[in-house]
C-alpha cells in the first residue's frame, strides 16, 4: 500500500485557533470530467452511518464507490462481502484512508469515522484536492474546525456537512420567513435531543484485537490504552473520541437552531452548559443530561437540552422550537403527518393555545436530497451548491463544542431547581426548571444521591475564535486537542 509520508503530507503544529494557514497541496480541479460525468468516491468509515453513506452513493447516478476504507479488517472483509453480493466488484478495500488520496482517479471522500478524524480527513482530501463529504461534527474541537475552513477555501473543493436537515426545502423556507420577520424578532431558537440510552457499563483495558489496527483507528487522538468501549460505537461518550450527544445527534438541532438567527449571528459572545451523567454508573465521560444557553451579539438566545436517562413515558424529543419577543412561538405539530412537510409546524401567537397549521414555501436548497445535492456541487466543482458548507458547519460545531467545553469547566452544585446561573434570565430557568421536573419527578433522582455539574458563563471572541475574561485560560485550553506524531492538524501560522 503507498503511503503518504509524514514529511511529504504534513506540516505540524500545536497552534491554536485564531492564526493563519499554511497548506500544501492542490487546488481542487473544478467540474468532474470523467466518463459521463463519474463520480468516483472513496467511504471511510463502514459501521453506522457509514453503511448509510454507502446506501446513499450507491443510490446515485453514475457515482462509483471506489474505496471502502475501515481500520478494522473484519468490518473490511463484510463489507466488501456486502458489496460483491449487490454486484459491486470494482472496488478497493484498504485500512489506511491515505492511499485512497492519493490516488488521481479518486474525486471525493465520504467520512463516516468516529469524531476525532473528521477534520483531519477533510483537511487532507482538500490538499489533495478530493471533494469532501464529511459526517456531523466536521470537528473535534474548535481550533482544527478552522482549519478545516481555511483548508476548503484554499483549493476550493466542495464540502458539505452531514447535517441533511440542511437539504430539506420546507425548513429552508421556515428559516427565510423567520429571518425575514414574518412572526416578529426572534428571542430563542431551541433545539432538544432527547432520544433514550442507556449505559455502557466498564471495560477493562485489554490488548486491541488482532482484526484492529489501533493506531489507524486512535489517529490523531491521544489515548493512553484500548478498551473495547471505545470500538465500535461508545467512542461518543468519551472525550478523546466523541463529543457526546450535544455534538452527536445534537449537531443537527443545534445546526438547525444557529440557522434561524439574523443572517449575520455567527458565533455567541457567551455560553453556560450544566447537566451530568446521571443514574448509569458507567465508565462514559460525556454528559447523558444537559442544559445550555448560548447568547448573539444581537441578543438573540440558543437553548439546547439533552436528555438520554430513559424512563416510564420517556417523551423523545428531536427537533427545535422557535420563540418569539412578542410572547409568539413555533412548535412542531403534534398532529403533523410527516416530518417537516406541509405540516410540521404550528405558530401560536401570545395567548393562543390553539394555534395554527403553517403552511411555509420552499426555500433555497440544490434539489437531490443530501446525497443528490452532494454529487451536484462535486460535478460542477462548486462550494456554493453544498447545502451545508463548512463555515455553516463550522458555526454550529463551535456552539456545540463551547457549550461541552462550559460544562467540562463545572463544579458540582446541589440538584435542585436553583442550580443554574441564569440571573435574571427568566425564560432560562424556566426551561431548565421543566428539565429539572422530569429528572427529578419521571426519572426518580434524588436531592441526596446526585449532583448537578454547572459550568461557567464563557466569554468568546468571535473574530479571534478566543475566549476572553473570567476563565478564559481554562476554556481556551480546550479549543485545541492534543494530536499524535504523525497525525497532526497541519501548521498554523501566526496571523
Amino acid at each position: 500500500m503507498s503511503i503518504i509520508t509524514r514529511r511529504r503530507f504534513l506540516q505540524t503544529s500545536t497552534a491554536a485557533a485564531g492564526a493563519s494557514l499554511l497548506l500544501t497541496g492542490t487546488q481542487a480541479s473544478g467540474k468532474v470530467n470523467g466518463a459521463n460525468d463519474r463520480v468516483r468516491i472513496a467511504v471511510a468509515g463502514l459501521n453506522g452511518r457509514g453503511k448509510s453513506h454507502l446506501q446513499g452513493w450507491l443510490g446515485q447516478k453514475n457515482v462509483e464507490v471506489a474505496y471502502v476504507i475501515d481500520p478494522d479488517q473484519d468490518v473490511l472483509d463484510r463489507t466488501l462481502k456486502a458489496l460483491a453480493e449487490k454486484g459491486v466488484t470494482n472496488v478497493k478495500g484498504a485500512a489506511d484512508v491515505r492511499e485512497a488520496l492519493e490516488d488521481k482517479n479518486v474525486d471525493a471522500i465520504s467520512v463516516a469515522t468516529p469524531n476525532h478524524w473528521h477534520s483531519l480527513i477533510t483537511i487532507w482530501a482538500a490538499q489533495h484536492g478530493k471533494h469532501v463529504y464529511v459526517e456531523k461534527p466536521m470537528s473535534h474541537d474548535i481550533a482544527e474546525g478552522r482549519i478545516a475552513v481555511e483548508a476548503q477555501k484554499k483549493y476550493g473543493v466542495v464540502v458539505q456537512h452531514g447535517t441533511q436537515r440542511r437539504s430539506n426545502a420546507q425548513l429552508a423556507g421556515l428559516v427565510k420567513e423567520i429571518q425575514d420577520g414574518k412572526f416578529g424578532k426572534l428571542k430563542i431558537s431551541y433545539g432538544y435531543c432527547c432520544k433514550p440510552r442507556g449505559g455502557i457499563g466498564h471495560k477493562s483495558p485489554t490488548t486491541p484485537p488482532s482484526n484492529l489496527n489501533w493506531d489507524l483507528w486512535k489517529g490523531p487522538a491521544q489515548i493512553d490504552q484500548y478498551h473495547p468501549n471505545f470500538v465500535h460505537y461508545n467512542w461518543h461518550w468519551f472525550w478523546e473520541t466523541g463529543n457526546g450527544d450535544m455534538n452527536n445527534q445534537g449537531t443537527h438541532q443545534l445546526d438547525v437552531a444557529r440557522w434561524a438567527l439574523d443572517e449575520d449571528q455567527t458565533h455567541p459572545v457567551r455560553v453556560m452548559g450544566m447537566g451530568g451523567r446521571f443514574q448509569w454508573n458507567d465508565q462514559g465521560e460525556t454528559p447523558n443530561t444537559m442544559f445550555a444557553v448560548a447568547e448573539y451579539p444581537n441578543g438573540q438566545y440558543v437553548y439546547f437540552n439533552v436528555r438520554n436517562v430513559n424512563y416510564k413515558n420517556y417523551k423523545k424529543q428531536v427537533l427545535n422550537e422557535y420563540y418569539f419577543e412578542d410572547g409568539g412561538k413555533i412548535l412542531p405539530n403534534a398532529q403533523a403527518k410527516h416530518r417537516e412537510g406541509g405540516d410540521y409546524w404550528r405558530y401560536f401567537a401570545k395567548g393562543d393555545n390553539e394555534g395554527v397549521v403553517l403552511t411555509v414555501e420552499d426555500g433555497d436548497v440544490t434539489p437531490g436530497g443530501n446525497w443528490g445535492a452532494f454529487i451536484a456541487a462535486v460535478r460542477e466543482g462548486n462550494p456554493d451548491m453544498a447545502n451545508g458548507n463548512a463555515l455553516d458547519a463550522h458555526y454550529g460545531c463551535v456552539l456545540g463544542h463551547i457549550m461541552n467545553n462550559s460544562y467540562r469547566l463545572g463544579v458540582d452544585v446541589p440538584f435542585n431547581s436553583k442550580a443554574g446561573k441564569f440571573g435574571e434570565n427568566t425564560d432560562a430557568y424556566e426551561h431548565f426548571t421543566a428539565l429539572h421536573d422530569i429528572m427529578s419527578k419521571d426519572v426518580g433522582l434524588s436531592a441526596e444521591d446526585n449532583k448537578y455539574t454547572v459550568g461557567p458563563w464563557l466569554t468568546f471572541d468571535g473574530a479571534k475564535e478566543r475566549h476572553t475574561g473570567d476563565h478564559a485560560e481554562a476554556a481556551n485550553s480546550l479549543l485545541k486537542d492534543a494530536n499524535t506524531t504523525g497525525f497532526e492538524i497541519p501548521l498554523l501560522a501566526s496571523l
